[in-house]
């Protein structure tokens, strides 16, 4: 998400960005990109679980940005209790600077969860799989509470984005219990095409993109 005045340009300007999973896959792949793009006096809050994961990317990104005073906190916390939501509101207040071009939410943070029963019922490719129902609810859920968002925050620019199959833990661990093979991306690639995504800015409030249709 970010603010509608995010007009096509080639750096994400002055901002407040928080990418949550970032520790590892895609959110730490975003990491990189993202800070590559934001302009002096920026601040990068970067969320996950594993704090140690956290501190090591700070510091790498850290050494690639002084040049453009890119202040990077790191919020240990886990999103899915209340506490850490609210423990990364509070960060995200705080860091909050005066003059800043607009304010950009990655919300990539998830967890595979129990597909055991998923790995037992498997046989066909192209069969419907009632074990996955959860999953495609979420799916479906986060899709119409985008097009929500989008019609009751006009002030806010809102898109759906769905990174494809990334070479991640995760996918490797489906992959492991499922026995079904995918050729993998780069977590790189579909992070470049995001911002590629963000920084053109043509797209409208509450859509949804695939990596395979940009």
């Amino acid at each position: 998400m970010s603010d509608v005045s995010f007009t096509k340009r080639i750096t994400l300007g002055r901002c407040i960005c928080i990418i949550t999973g970032a520790s590892k896959g895609f959110g730490r792949a975003l990491a990189h990109e993202v800070s590559c793009l934001l302009s002096a006096g920026s601040v990068l809050v970067l969320v996950a679980r594993t704090g140690t994961l956290l501190q090591e990317l700070k510091e790498k990104l850290q050494s690639n940005t002084k040049k453009q005073r890119v202040l990077v906190h790191c919020v240990t916390a886990d999103l899915s209790t209340k506490d850490g939501v609210n423990k990364t509101v509070m960060v995200a207040k705080q860091e909050c600077v005066k003059e800043i071009d607009h304010v950009l939410l990655i919300n990539n943070a998830a967890s595979l969860g129990d597909i055991y029963r998923f790995t037992r019922t498997f046989t066909d490719p192209d069969e419907a799989l009632p074990s996955w129902v959860l999953y495609c609810t979420a799916k479906a859920a986060r899709s119409m509470m985008f097009s929500v968002l989008a019609k009751e925050e006009p002030n806010v620019k809102v898109l759906s984005y769905s990174p494809g199959p990334m070479d991640t833990e995760m996918q490797k661990e489906v992959q492991r219990l499922s026995g079904i093979k995918h050729d993998l991306l780069p977590c790189q690639e579909s992070a470049a095409k995001l911002m590629k995504v963000l920084l053109g800015n043509d797209f409208q409030s509450g859509a949804n993109l695939d990596f395979f249709d940009v």
